[in-house]
């Protein structure tokens, strides 16, 4: 690593320097704020060390000065008076670290591995966002639909804003993609997406997922947690399937929605957090509020601003644009030379009702280029309309994987039932499970 120290003590400055050196890093000193932030925006440093006391200089002004100009750099603090006053100043203000003087060399080796660790994760990390940013067709917010652009407008319109948004619309028409474009035009684009799942979990975990808890709030809390919400501080909260959100839960939520305020489970200390709420949910919502199943209240509070994303099956300017670029995308991924549909290929595709939505062309698309060994990707490998909702079920006792029968039961039971705690009940077995396996079978 790079390593600037700035500390107004030749005698520190060289000692900590010989120190860095020993460990393997190169070092750099300077003796004031002033020249330090000048030798920031000459060179690329990975890490700062900074004496709070810089003869009549204020080490907490420079600090915020530091993070302003050099936001990546990691900051670590250090001073002789040490107190836990300045050490939660520091670390508020954005230091990563806080180190008394005296120190010794073993002391300071420990903090830059922890330092390089650090780089490390976040190295991986980065490395992770690319790897799925490059498995992912990017979102296209052109269409040839208006109702469809006129979605697309609203939510640019919105992006900037603090407001809550709601995304309503069937299971696969793209919700996700849609939170996470409006998160990367936002305010806060460099602040964390946090995605919660509101069925995924019984209501206790779900709660605790959410705003987090204290160590000892309930049995088998063995240590802290800080919850969804406070990772999400400064970035966007998506709740999905918020349709789910079990009633105990809501006036947690509106709360949060509407004052910005939010505790632990198993603590009375009142938090505050400042991040952007998303929801969606394929439930409409005014039904289930009908029904007592959602509060007025807190469905009024997301309301701000929503829009409903039409089914596939009404978007038939765009469709046949989505398969190609799907088609382009996975066969560029695959290093295959570019492939096309056939003409019989497009027709399937225009007739074929897509019940699963942009998710099931997505799947559709994809297996086809992985199977097919041609050039032409021809009608086999798309579904034919007769295949769809209304089409002939697999019989039991048929030639049929037990997963094809599973599929074709967990389809016919969530038509029939009104909601999913409803179609889990008659299932046997958990919502959370019934989610997992509809995000699985692309229901």
């Amino acid at each position: 690593m790079n390593v600037l120290i700035i500390d107004d003590e030749k005698s520190i400055r060289t000692s900590t320097a010989v120190a860095i050196k020993a460990a393997g890093h190169q070092a750099d000193t300077a003796d004031n704020g002033a020249v330090a932030l000048l030798k920031l925006q000459e060179d690329a440093y990975d890490l700062v060390f900074l004496d709070l006391r810089l003869g009549n200089e204020d080490g907490l002004e420079i600090l915020e000065q530091i993070k302003r100009q050099s936001p990546q750099v990691a900051v670590v603090v250090f001073t002789a008076y040490a107190t836990v006053a300045s050490a939660v100043a520091a670390i508020q203000r954005g230091a990563f670290d806080y180190l008394e003087k005296p120190f010794t060399p073993e002391h300071l080796r420990q903090l830059l591995a922890k330092v390089e660790k650090q780089r490390r994760l976040e190295t991986r990390l980065n490395e992770l966002q690319d790897e799925v940013q490059r498995a992912t067709p990017d979102l296209d917010v052109t269409s040839q639909d208006p109702q469809v652009q006129a979605v697309y407008d609203v939510l640019l319109r919105a992006a900037p804003t603090q407001a809550p948004i709601l995304l309503l619309g069937e299971s696969g028409t793209g919700k996700s993609a849609l939170a996470r474009f409006v998160h990367a035009h936002s305010s806060t684009k460099d602040g964390p997406f946090v995605t919660v799942s509101c069925p995924s979990l019984t209501r206790e975990l779900l709660e605790s997922e959410l705003f987090g808890h204290a160590k000892g709030a309930f049995t088998g809390a063995i240590r802290d947690s800080w919850g969804k919400v406070a990772a999400a501080e400064s970035g966007t909260l998506f709740l999905d399937e918020i349709g789910e959100l079990p009633l105990e839960i809501q006036p947690k939520l509106l709360r949060l929605l509407h004052e910005h305020q939010y505790e632990r489970l198993g603590e009375h200390k009142t938090r505050v957090s400042n991040a952007r709420i998303i929801a969606a949910t394929n439930k409409d919502l005014k039904e289930t509020v009908r029904k007592g199943g959602f509060r007025e209240d807190l469905y009024y509070r997301l309301d701000v601003i929503s829009v409903r994303l039409p089914p596939l099956r009404e978007r038939q300017a765009d469709l046949l644009a989505l398969a190609d670029s799907f088609l382009a995308f996975y066969s560029a991924q695959l290093k295959r030379e570019p492939v096309r549909f056939s003409e019989e290929a497009r027709k399937r595709l225009s007739v074929y009702p897509w019940p699963g939505n942009i998710r099931e062309l997505r799947n559709t698309v994809e297996r086809a280029v992985i199977l097919s060994h041609d050039q032409v990707i021809d009608e086999h490998f798309i579904p034919a309309a007769g295949s769809a909702d209304g089409g002939e079920d697999p019989l039991v006792g048929s030639n049929v994987t037990l997963d094809a029968l599973e599929e074709a039961h967990i389809r016919k039971i969530l038509r029939k039932t009104a909601s999913l705690d409803a179609a889990a009940r008659t299932l046997g077995i958990d919502p959370a499970t019934l989610y997992r396996k509809r995000k699985r079978l692309n229901l």
